[in-house]
């Protein structure tokens, strides 16, 4: 069967005979890996949108069991984004945190959209690239069904003073709370900022307005933290090959 859909390429790995498979995040077919025998080397559009980050268009070949890539158009390239070594950093980082949130052959068109939003923002972005890696990690999770609850107290129930996040919780919780959990669960992230709205914040406004914006250090490595952790404990997604680009930080929680 022979089909069309638009697609991110999250890489491509060399086989033999200078063929190459793609992992391709396709708005129609969910996360499929695609043989092609278009060559690296060409310089016509179907080579030129198999490089990863590039949004295109693709004409697959359908068997049973297998999918082949016949040709493709770049839809955008996303070039810039490879011009930036810090910013083709926090790029593959989401890139590979989507594709480890991703099942195999399972259309996710919201999860779609916010990458795409998310390498568009990226591209014009000329610094602090962290935040926004947030924004989409809060986003990608609440996609996946998977956030913490942030309207009231996951302990009592009460909805205000919310100070603090706990993991194993499943969200916010009050100060009240916070003293009588901690002394028996360390991963609670009780922040001298704001964190639960800055958390809700994140997770709720639209990409581009949060383009132009950057949390204080301190913040990210905190929420950073907090959302591996949570990731980690729900989803089964641990520390990723492509978190080098952060440094380490302390754990202070």
């Amino acid at each position: 069967m022979y089909t069309e859909t638009e697609g991110i390429v999250f890489r491509q790995t060399k086989i033999i005979n200078g063929r190459r498979m793609i992992l391709l995040f396709s708005r129609r077919y969910g996360k499929i890996s695609a043989g092609t025998s278009v060559t690296e080397k060409g310089k016509g559009k179907a080579a030129l949108a198999l490089r990863p980050f590039v949004y295109g268009r693709y004409d697959l070949a359908k068997t049973r069991e297998n999918y082949f890539i016949n040709g493709g158009d770049v839809l955008r390239s996303h070039f810039a984004i490879g011009g930036d070594v810090d910013k083709y950093m926090a790029a593959s980082y989401i890139m590979e945190l989507t594709e480890k949130l991703l099942p195999e052959e399972a259309p996710a068109p919201e999860l779609f959209s916010l990458l795409l939003d998310f390498l568009d923002a990226m591209e014009k972005r000329k610094q602090k690239f962290g935040t926004l890696v947030l924004a989409y990690q809060a986003k990608a999770l609440r996609s996946c069904g998977s956030f913490p609850r942030l309207d009231a107290c996951v302990s009592c129930g009460g909805e205000e003073q919310l100070c603090a996040v706990g993991i194993k919780e499943g969200g916010a919780l009050c100060k009240s709370c916070v003293p009588e959990i901690y002394e028996n669960d360390r991963l609670i992230y009780n922040a001298e900022f704001d964190i639960v709205n800055i958390l809700r914040f994140l997770s709720e406004q639209p990409l581009d307005k949060i383009a132009g914006l950057a949390l204080e250090e301190g913040a990210e490595k905190t929420l950073r933290m907090l959302l591996s952790a949570w990731t980690e404990e729900y989803l089964g997604v641990g520390r990723l090959k492509s978190e080098g680009f952060f440094p380490e930080p302390e754990k202070s929680y």
